[in-house]
Order: structure tokens, then sequence, then C-alpha cells
């Protein structure tokens, strides 16, 4: 059997959004679990649409990280999150939207992340220039608190104030 696995540096940001950019677009509905979150690393089973993944991921330096993917079984990934992640997972719709020549993910958060909405934009480089669509506000790349790793431990609804 051929592995499924992708090792690539992400580097990534992460904007708060204004308005609605995704009416008019077809989102996909992701459940994610946290397996393990230590030391800035994190194993994460995904479920988005039909689709399962197991991901790790390495500590973030900058707006970079190692990541390392794996494809498995939409039911193994959702029995992972289901018996292994202790509660630790988000459920949100994600939509893709293509801007100048770039994809942006964007990502609208349910249950205990209600009310959260976030967009995000994949680089070749920390310094890669990009146009940013009048709908995203404030950059949070460097705001560990709005990562899908931390909203499973401490879920937007129960924020009092915004985290740094």
């Amino acid at each position: 059997m051929e592995k499924q696995k992708t090792r690539s540096i992400e580097i990534e940001r992460k904007y708060l959004v204004k308005g609605e950019p995704w009416q008019g677009h077809t989102g996909v509905a992701y459940k994610q679990g946290y397996v393990s979150l230590w030391g800035g690393v994190s194993v994460r089973a995904r479920v988005a649409g039909e689709t399962g993944f197991l991901t790790i991921k390495g500590k973030t330096t900058g707006i970079s990280r190692v990541e390392f993917e794996y494809k498995i079984p939409a039911d193994e990934a959702a029995e992972i999150i289901n018996t292994m992640c202790e509660g630790r997972f988000v459920e949100k719709t994600r939509y893709k939207i293509e801007f100048e020549g770039m994809v942006w993910e964007v990502d609208i958060f349910h249950g205990r992340n209600e009310g959260l909405v976030t967009a995000e934009i994949e680089l070749e480089s920390e310094d890669q220039e990009y146009a940013v669509p009048d709908w995203v506000g404030d950059d949070v790349s460097d705001q560990s608190s709005y990562s899908s790793s931390s909203l499973s431990r401490y879920p937007y609804t129960e924020w009092e104030t915004t985290p740094s």
C-alpha cells in the first residue's frame, strides 16, 4: 500500500473577517479533534466533507511550521475524534475564495466557537506579497488563541475579552 503523505512547511497568515464574503460559495463541513497538544506540537484528526486526515504540526516559528498530513478513511478520523480527543475539537464550515490569484480559506466556526469567522492565506514565503480583500479585518496571525488547537481547549464563546 502506497503512503499518501504530504510533508511541507506551512506558512500562513490569519485574519478576522468583516462582512459575509462566503455568500454564493459552497462550503465544506469540518470537524477536527486534537489527540495531543504539547510544547507547540499538535496531532490532529480531521473529517473534511467525506475525507479523513491525520495531521502532525510542529512548533510555529514566525508564521511557519512543519506539517505532515496523511489521508485516512473518514470513519477512522471520526472515531479518533470521538474516542481519543477528550472533547478537544472544533466544528466549522470552510469556504475557499479566490482573490487576485490567491485562495483564501474562510472558516465559520460553530458550536462552542459560534460567532468567530477567520480567513487564512497560505504563502510560499514569509515575505510574499499579496492583495488583501476589503472583507479582511485584523491580522491575528501572532495570536495563538485564534488557532484551532487553542479554540478546541478555550472556545471563543467562553472568552471574556479577546486574548493575545
